[in-house]
């Protein structure tokens, strides 16, 4: 099995959708419904490479689940891919300033998710 990918989303068709094509990429596929499910995720599982989280959650949102994964040391060296329907310049540019280091928009390209986990999980 490749590396292991942590997805973040509050609906579980996107996560399907997202495991299916990492899984067929060659990846081992976390899933969590919110950003604090995400954290949680992240304490169980030291080996995760890449962290793919939608923005608008419950909970927690993938903004503010950015932040506190960067904010925390044991986790911070993680990179992050947000995947969200929304791709104001904003909102781009509030997550990268919260240390995420790529935007996808939903729908996505099953080639661009699989060709920025393989970059991206290092």
């Amino acid at each position: 099995m490749g590396k292991k990918i942590l997805i973040v989303d509050d609906s579980k068709t996107i996560r399907q959708q997202v495991s299916f094509t990492l899984a067929k990429g060659g990846f081992e596929v976390i899933e969590a419904e919110d950003g604090k499910d995400g954290i949680e995720k992240l304490k169980a599982n030291t080996d995760v490479a890449l962290v793919i989280s939608d923005v608008n959650m419950p909970n927690m949102n993938g903004l503010e689940m950015v932040e506190a994964i960067k904010a925390a040391g044991s986790y911070s060296h993680i990179n992050i891919i947000m995947l969200t329907t929304e791709g104001t310049p904003e909102l781009i540019e509030r997550a990268k300033a919260a240390g995420a280091k790529g935007w996808l928009v939903k729908p996505f390209k099953p080639e661009q998710l699989v060709a920025a986990a393989t970059k991206l999980a290092g």
